[in-house]
């Protein structure tokens, strides 16, 4: 029987039990049918991520398709007992197994010599006898177990242990003395050999990259803080945390294991930018790092120090499904209305960590198909697309070089990473306005300034009318734990009038405020785009042929929400009516209309 059959037949039953109507079943399928094979995803995911229909009833009707029995249906907690039982039997297993097992939510239940009990809250995860076969048991089962219990298990039976900052807890970091005698760089690179080569900074730096993955950080920030101290720092939902200090290590001596590490960079080279990449497997997964090393001041004038940034680029984080990147409903249409037209350029707009690289991927793969020629331009790559050529940028081609000779290799989508000055910004509108259908960002603070910004990089005002289909402003907010944000005991309500609430608005809003427990970081889990759509309709156009030496942003603005266009705070606005983010999130990161 073909996959798509059993997916329906899997939804068929949950229709018939009454767990879903036939509207969902129909719209599940939809969704399903719209996404690439190699998503992986299945009936159920779809119908609690998509359709927010609740896990475990969806769950534990799955299960009894497949015949499998739950454990601790009526608990709120699994025992303690049962807690030492797993941990003796996982003490018994390969450690890489159990680690794979962790991953899928899934943990060994019961163990003899013949049999293994599975206990999993995903009881259609295909992935799951090929897991199990490698440990070598006569017989398999499973049985089901609801995602939060299993979670509660997996953190007190076994937590994920990073067996590099084991190494670090054994080392002894002595004081050092910085010597007399240094070379022209201020830098005794013998010493600094040594010191390397003895301190086992290796264990710290494999630490970082792995804990980082597991933490979700977006980047690693590794700074000196004193002659022998540095700072490690993750960002994680866009707000950086201390993660580790390292102290009687020399910050050059830090940096110099990452930059060795690293494939691009010249270890010996402390005055100028630097650009590279190294990547690890971590989890079983392939993981990129995109290292910057920037020269900085510090207080010993005979000291070369250096800020080192490494960007986590984990493919297993990137959103292919446009319906899953939570655009708001007019943003959302206006949005596939663009880009589904056959030419035409769509911008992306908003600072550095706002996502643009996201929405982008995501709309890729929503028009691309195989008959289509698409081709990428970025410097750097930072995700790979599958069904694109993206362009190898070098020294020998370089980024201006590859935006030219794009236009001779047949593309029909193009993707260009950055309008970065005049001649890039005029091959993209012209790959626009030649009946390729373009893909680009730029940094703007709204989607009205962009139309400015690039009349004052020189494209006149009847290329811009003409070739662009829409600009899309967006910023990220961070999104309020469900388990434990909590509803504002008293709010003066000057706070959310001053975010643009009127007093109907407030009276009908219930307003959440962060706390903080373990699932989350102060309050906080995870971010969720606002955007601000402004779609090109006639009137737009015309009011951007008809400017002078001057484009009217206010005019534009002022036509866009009259069609339906939300500004950037409106948009935060609604999240907060939906009791997604918090007052603080929209007053940090939007400004005033």
């Amino acid at each position: 029987m073909s996959k798509v059959n059993t997916r329906k037949q899997v939804g068929t039953i949950l229709q018939n039990k009454g767990v879903i109507t036939r509207e969902e079943l129909e719209e599940a399928m939809q969704i399903l049918d719209s996404e690439p094979s190699s998503s992986g995803r299945r009936i159920g995911q779809i119908l609690y991520q998509e359709l927010g229909l609740d896990r475990h009833v969806v769950m534990k009707e799955v299960a009894n398709t497949y015949g499998f029995e739950e454990v601790y249906g009526s608990s709120s907690r699994i025992d303690q007992d049962k807690v030492q039982e797993v941990k003796k039997y996982i003490d018994q297993l390969s450690a890489d197994i159990i680690e794979e097992l962790a991953y899928h939510k899934s943990v060994p239940f019961k163990v003899d010599e013949k049999k293994i009990t599975i206990a999993t809250a995903d009881p259609a995860d295909p992935d799951l006898n090929d897991l199990v076969a490698e440990l070598n048991f006569q017989q398999v089962e499973y049985v089901y177990c609801r995602l939060q219990l299993i979670e509660d298990l997996l953190s007190r039976v076994y937590e994920q242990k990073n067996e590099f900052l084991d190494l670090l807890d054994e080392m002894d970091f002595e004081e050092t003395d910085i010597p007399d005698e240094l070379d022209e760089e201020g830098i005794d690179e013998k010493e600094l050999d040594d010191e390397i080569n003895q301190s086992m900074l290796n264990s710290l730096v494999e630490g970082m990259l792995i804990e980082a993955v597991r933490k979700g950080a977006s980047d690693i920030n590794v700074r000196p803080s004193g002659p022998e101290s540095t700072k490690i720092r993750f960002r994680i939902d866009g707000k950086l945390h201390e993660w580790h200090e390292q102290q009687n290590v020399k910050p050059e001596a830090l940096a110099a294991v990452i930059k060795d590490k690293s494939r691009g960079v010249d270890r010996f080279e402390r005055d100028q930018h630097q650009d590279g990449f190294l990547q690890r497997k971590v989890e079983n997964h392939t993981i990129r790092y995109r290292v910057s090393v920037m020269p900085i001041v510090g207080r010993e004038y005979d000291r070369k120090y250096e800020s080192l940034v490494l960007r986590v680029l984990d493919d297993r984080q990137v959103i292919r499904d446009l319906d899953r990147l939570g655009l708001q409903n007019d943003a959302y249409d206006k949005f596939i209305k663009a880009i589904t037209k056959p030419s035409g350029i769509v911008i992306i707009t908003g600072p550095t960590g706002s996502g643009k690289s996201t929405t982008l991927v995501a709309a890729l793969h929503y028009v691309m198909d195989p008959s289509l020629n698409v081709l990428t331009v970025e410097d750097p790559v930072e995700y790979m697309i599958e069904g694109a050529d993206q362009l190898k940028i070098s020294h020998n081609m370089t980024f201006e070089q590859s935006m030219r000779g794009i236009l001779r290799h047949d593309p029909d989508i193009v993707l260009v990473g950055e309008m970065r000055d005049l001649e890039t910004a005029q091959i993209a509108i012209k790959l626009a306005n030649t009946g390729h259908l373009t893909f680009s960002t730029l940094h703007t603070n709204d989607a009205p300034s962009t139309v400015s910004r690039l009349y004052k990089m020189g494209v006149e005002p009847f290329l811009i009318a003409n070739a662009v289909n829409l600009v899309m402003a967006q910023r990220l907010v961070r999104r309020l734990c469900d388990d434990c944000k909590q509803p504002y005991n008293k709010l003066d309500p000057s706070y959310p009038k001053s975010l643009g609430f009127n007093d109907e608005e407030i009276a009908n809003t219930t307003f959440y405020r962060p706390v903080g427990c373990e699932k989350c970081v102060d309050g906080y889990k995870g971010r969720l785009a606002i955007m601000e759509a402004l779609y090109f309709s006639e009137d737009i156009r015309q009011l951007i042929l008809k400017s002078g030496e001057e484009i009217d942003e206010g005019a534009i603005r002022k036509q866009a929400m009259q069609e339906g266009m939300l500004s950037l705070r409106g948009s935060a606005r609604e999240r907060i009516k939906n009791g997604l983010t918090s007052l603080e999130e929209a007053a940090a990161v939007t400004f005033e209309e």
